[in-house]
């Protein structure tokens, strides 16, 4: 059951309702000084900079473009509507798109015909999935 009301896409939602919707559409996400988040970590430089790209990619496409803190082994996203002055619906869905790509599994697909990056071995790391 949704907890929030629905603004319109560039109306900012309550620190409230932020929650609520990050607890049940993006429990990795957090929300923090206005702005919504997620650390991403990775196996070093290589991967960072994989995760920046595809980043960037993503919210070029999209026309909205986050904050990046950027080190050696690991990514901050942050996201929040300038305009609006908030987290608006636009937030929400590059985050979930931003999500969706880069925690994306392909070996553990049902049917996966494509294997994905052998974690198990250093040379091949990528990020450090949640589950």
């Amino acid at each position: 059951m949704t907890k929030w009301r629905k603004p319109s896409s560039n109306t900012a939602y309550t620190p409230e309702e932020i929650e609520a919707r990050l607890k049940e559409e993006l429990p990795q996400w957090y929300f923090e000084d206005g702005w919504i988040r997620r650390k991403y970590k990775t196996s070093g430089w290589k991967a960072t900079l994989m995760v920046v790209n595809t980043v960037g990619h993503l919210a070029e496409a999209a026309w909205h473009h986050p904050d990046l803190t950027v080190s050696y082994a690991f990514v901050i996203v942050k996201l929040m509507n300038h305009e609006a002055k908030g987290v608006t619906d636009k937030d929400f869905a590059l985050a979930s798109k931003i999500e969706e790509v880069l925690m994306w599994q392909p070996g553990k697909e049902e049917g996966a015909v494509l294997q994905g990056t052998p974690n198990d071995d250093p040379r091949f790391k990528y990020l450090k999935y949640d589950a």
